[in-house]
């Protein structure tokens, strides 16, 4: 757990639904498990969901995707969440909290998913964000150089030392590092492509979610879906769908060697995080052989 986590229960949300949202109040409040780590979703009804951060770095994302969620759903083929309210702290809650509409779908896992449909969509998507507008756009989490996490994915590919071949990890680093920079203007990206931000009905692609790591910059670490998301066998679709060139491939295999850091971290605490780990590292290496 963060030490500056908190935490959240069915009825704390109805307190706060009830005291902000009283049109609401009489809704089925409901837990939805997930594996992610900076927010507590709750389904209110058929019709609505509710997310309350757990960690001060997720506090900004609730004025965030109200705000920007309205203007990348005119650019994409694929449902976002559409924003309904903020609600203000109370009740012992300490920070704002958003209500959504709710989106139908499950998310990927192999098994329910047609690969080459889906990573066309999934392509399609990541193209559509890039030609959303920037101005006044933040810069995304993961969209800055990749020389950036350098330090931190050597450290983490230490600690993974034993699980993992480190030495090909460093090797395929070593190329993204050397891969030549994004020379073109900021573009839009998800930035946390991830099988639980991603929803598909009937095989394909019907929504992305979850868009706090999301901003402008270099597109790269969108190309990381080919292997966290993808098998070797729609990972080329994907990239010609989504319209990467060599260089950007090249840094996205080290966005998605920088989950490494899951496969000690999470390792016994939070095993949705580790499969992703694993999932993403050895499909980029994978990829190598």
């Amino acid at each position: 757990m963060h030490r500056d986590e908190v935490r959240t229960d069915t009825a704390l949300v109805r307190r706060l639904v009830a005291g902000q949202f009283p049109q609401w109040a009489d809704r089925t409040v409901t837990p939805v498990p997930s594996g992610g780590t900076s927010n507590a979703i709750y389904r209110l009804g058929d019709e609505l969901a509710i997310r309350l951060p757990r960690i001060p770095d997720a506090v900004d994302q609730v004025v965030f995707e109200h705000e920007w969620l309205p203007v990348l759903a005119r650019h994409l083929p694929v449902a976002v969440p559409q924003p309904c309210a903020v609600g203000r702290p109370a009740d012992g809650y300490p920070w704002p909290w958003a209500v959504y509409r709710w989106v139908d779908g499950g998310h990927p896992t192999g098994g329910n998913t047609d690969p080459r449909g889906f990573a066309a969509d999934l392509g399609a998507a990541v193209a559509g964000l890039r030609r959303a507008d920037t101005t006044g756009a933040r810069a995304g989490y993961r969209s800055g150089p990749l020389s950036g996490r350098d330090a931190y994915l050597r450290e983490w590919t230490e600690a993974a030392r034993g699980l993992v071949d480190t030495d090909a990890v460093l090797a395929v680093w070593e190329d993204a590092l050397a891969a030549p920079a994004w020379e073109g203007p900021p573009v839009w990206t998800h930035g946390d492509l991830l099988a639980g931000n991603v929803l598909v009905r009937d095989g394909r692609l019907c929504a992305l979610i979850d868009f706090g790591a999301a901003g402008v910059g270099d597109p790269a670490c969108d190309a990381m879906a080919a292997w966290t998301l993808l098998d070797s066998g729609s990972r080329e679709i994907f990239r010609e769908t989504a319209g990467f060139d060599d260089a950007t491939w090249a840094r996205g295999k080290g966005w998605a060697l920088t989950f490494i850091s899951a496969l000690t971290y999470y390792r016994e605490t939070n095993p949705t995080m580790y499969a992703v780990a694993e999932r993403a590292v050895g499909a980029v290496l994978s990829d190598r052989s």
